[in-house]
């Protein structure tokens, strides 16, 4: 079975890096009935951390985060791969965008259980054409 690749859109949020933020917004995600395909978050400068969400829906995303005390940033663009667990599944999916040149700006992959994984990978702004193209998207 072929890796199902899809574009996504994503949603960014800076936030102190202090215990229980990101808990803080998914439960609010969780209250208004808002499904994640993918979730990110890590550390930056100054004591922050970003967090990105890749909704299911960007509609129901952004109306459950009106109202927030955060800033929230996007819509931006990422793929979303997801295939049956193989040895080399990420190297021949970033090898495509390689040959073309195209430099990964982050990517986040992992095996999903019963033989599955999923990679959430992201390109600069001005590669997303051509690695849509590349990808087959």
């Amino acid at each position: 079975m072929p890796d199902k690749i899809r574009k996504v859109t994503y949603y960014d949020v800076e936030v102190p890096h202090t215990a229980g933020q990101g808990a803080k917004i998914l439960s609010a995600l969780k209250e208004a009935g808002v499904n994640l395909l993918a979730f990110s978050g890590f550390p930056t400068a100054g004591g922050k951390a970003q967090l990105d969400f890749v909704p299911e829906n960007a509609e129901s995303f952004v109306k459950a985060m009106k109202g927030r005390d955060i800033q929230l940033s996007g819509p931006k663009n990422a793929f979303l791969i997801q295939g049956e667990d193989r040895v080399g599944a990420l190297a021949d999916t970033l090898a495509k965008l390689s040959a073309l040149g195209i430099s990964i700006t982050a990517s986040q992959a992992i095996g999903a259980g019963e033989k599955r994984w999923a990679m959430i990978l992201w390109v600069s702004a001005g590669d997303y054409a051509k690695a849509s193209k590349a990808l087959g998207v």
